[in-house]
């Protein structure tokens, strides 16, 4: 979805560019010989009042001079529209999240800002990175297109870079052979089933976060497609053990037994990445959601 709205706002850019382009270089000359013309065809001598003699010939050269309307249109538009392409392609981009599988961090409602310089800069519609800026770190919060489908927008945490070996058993998250440990937080009323579940604190790298847990809730894990690289996964009753390849990254909801994720349709293409989430601008529903968030 968000790729067909970067192609729309791209033809818009560029058909708003060409008229402005057009006007700057020959429309507007035209329209100044026409006004010129105007002004001389109105006889002073006929009239005889300079006053109303003045008042006719700006009358008719506003009139000669005035653009159509699709080049006002495009005139006016072309810098909104190039100022939303560049900010969108290369700054910033919004989502809105669409469900609890981030719960408790985001919300389904939260309005979330996505860090796109973060991620490299990659030429607009065809995503091809041209330069480096940065890399992913485990805990980063990310958007990017669902390896499945790929007109989905998906948001994740980064749990696993290339070459990392990810195994999630019994409810427990191993990197690289050592449990990420996480100590009891409460209770977290989770909105969608009206019900509370265990929250838990995790650390993962340099970033604090919370997930939730529902400890006596059986998970079934397998394979939901065959995925690229799924030889590198094995799965089994107690969960699933993966070696993530190299340009791969292994991604998991904070809601842990509410995500599709990474344990079942595999890893997430560095191609695939949007950017690092990292502000919620608006909740209609609570404000005060708005702020940063780990």
């Amino acid at each position: 979805m968000s790729w067909n709205f970067a192609l729309i706002l791209f033809i818009l850019l560029v058909v708003t560019g060409i008229v402005w382009l057009l006007d700057i270089t020959v429309l507007r000359k035209s329209r100044k010989r026409k006004g010129e013309a105007a002004w001389a065809q109105v006889d002073a001598a006929a009239i005889g009042d300079p006053a109303e003699t003045e008042r006719l010939r700006r009358a008719a050269v506003e009139t000669a001079t005035r653009a159509p309307w699709w080049v006002e249109y495009a005139v006016s538009f072309f810098p909104v529209i190039l100022f939303v392409f560049v900010l969108r392609s290369f700054v910033v981009e919004p989502f809105r999240i669409p469900s609890g599988s981030m719960l408790p961090t985001l919300q389904s409602g939260d309005l979330i800002l996505v860090n796109k310089f973060s991620r490299g800069i990659r030429l607009p519609i065809l995503d091809t990175k041209i330069i480096n800026t940065g890399t992913l770190q485990r805990g980063d919060v990310i958007v990017f297109r669902y390896p499945v489908d790929p007109d989905v927008d998906y948001i994740k945490r980064v749990v696993g870079l290339p070459g990392d070996e990810i195994a999630y058993l019994d409810k427990k998250l191993y990197v690289n052979g050592k449990e990420v440990t996480h100590t009891r937080d409460g209770n977290y009323f989770e909105p969608d089933r009206v019900a509370y579940v265990s929250k838990y604190k995790e650390t993962l790298g340099d970033v604090q976060h919370d997930i939730l847990l529902e400890e006596g809730k059986y998970q079934q894990y397998e394979a939901i497609w065959q995925f690229p690289y799924s030889q590198n996964c094995q799965y089994s009753r107690a969960g699933v053990r993966c070696k993530v390849p190299e340009g791969q990254y292994f991604a998991m909801g904070d809601n842990r037994d509410n995500s599709a994720d990474s344990r079942y349709w595999g890893f997430v293409p560095d191609g695939n990445i949007v950017g690092k989430a990292f502000f919620i601008w608006m909740n209609f529903s609570d404000l005060s959601r708005i702020g940063r968030f780990n």
